[in-house]
């Protein structure tokens, strides 16, 4: 018995290393993106906050200063918006969607910008009876909002990497072009 339950585990460890699963939160980084320079408005805002641990999180390496051979990811701004889904009889709002934006920009050192955004949106009930239990729920969603729209623009650094690989070749392909191998 004990020999069916060690060869069980062994192939469900092994299925889901096969099959590229990883721990929620620890996001593939491309090689030309472990280290980067974060900039942004308010470098100390709950924003920032969060972006560096969601990077940290993912294996990059921030430095404080920037450098002309490091790729710069820039938060170039976040709105919040409320819009109101659903109303009680007496014409208050009783439910809304709180949707959070996060625009940012990774600046290559060859002065390549890519321009990246994120967007997620949460349902919130507003209960008028309970002022205060109401003002915590909406920040403690507002803190969740941007910890998830960081952790989709850290995803989002794939697509940085692939529009490189993509300039790269095309990049090869005009050199080749232009001076063909004799």
């Amino acid at each position: 018995m004990r020999y069916l339950f060690s060869l069980f585990f062994a192939l469900a460890v092994l299925v889901t290393a096969g099959c590229g699963f990883h721990l929620q939160g620890k996001t593939q980084v491309p090689a030309e993106l472990k280290t980067l320079y974060l900039s942004s408005g308010d470098p100390y805002g709950p924003l920032s906050r969060v972006m560096r641990q969601q990077l940290r999180l993912s294996g990059v390496q921030l430095v404080e200063t920037p450098k002309a051979d490091i790729p710069v990811l820039k938060i170039v701004g976040s709105s919040e918006n409320k819009e109101t889904v659903s109303v009680y009889q007496d014409g208050k709002s009783a439910e809304r969607q709180l949707t959070f934006v996060l625009d940012a920009q990774v600046i290559m050192p060859d002065g390549t910008i890519y321009p990246i955004s994120s967007q997620v949106s949460r349902p919130f009930f507003d209960n008028p009876l309970e002022a205060l239990a109401k003002d915590a729920e909406n920040d403690i969603i507002k803190q969740e909002m941007r910890e998830q729209a960081t952790a989709i623009l850290v995803r989002k650094l794939l697509v940085v990497h692939n529009a490189e690989r993509q300039k790269a070749s095309e990049a090869a392909k005009a050199k080749q072009i232009i001076s063909p191998a004799k």
